[in-house]
């Protein structure tokens, strides 16, 4: 497998993540449900703090990306769930910085969509998350 980053002529080059990928091989598709920043052995969040949040949620994708035969490396594509936009802004740093720990230096093409709620009451982040594992 191999993925080319997409950049069309004249754009300035993304900064944490990509505008779009290429893939091309055989191989497998993992697809994640939205992750919440909760500790799933106990099914509850265990903290109200926004970044902390994301760090878990970032966690958890990487955790089922482990169980799937894959790591961070193959992700194609996350959408990210806000439930406060100041929140995330106020934190990119430190969100940055958890990202990497989780995650790597590998940025797949994102969305962040901002939203009024999740499903789960002190949720204020949920991450879909899509890979792409060779054969």
């Amino acid at each position: 497998m191999s993925a080319t980053a997409l950049l069309p002529e004249g754009w300035l080059a993304p900064v944490g993540y990509a505008n779009g990928h290429v893939t091309e091989g055989p191989g497998r598709l993992v697809v994640l449900a939205g992750q919440i920043g909760w500790n799933p052995a106990i099914g509850a969040v265990e903290t109200d703090d926004f970044a902390a949040q994301v760090g878990v949620a970032l966690a958890n994708i990487a955790a089922l990306l482990r169980a799937a035969g894959a790591d961070a490396s193959h992700l194609v594509r996350l959408t990210w769930f806000i439930t406060d936009r100041d929140a995330y802004l106020a934190a990119r740093r430190k969100i940055g910085a958890l990202y990497r720990d989780a995650l790597g230096r590998h940025y797949p093409p994102m969305s962040v969509v901002v939203v009024s709620a999740l499903i789960e009451a002190r949720a204020k982040v949920e991450i879909e998350a899509t890979a792409w594992v060779p054969e």
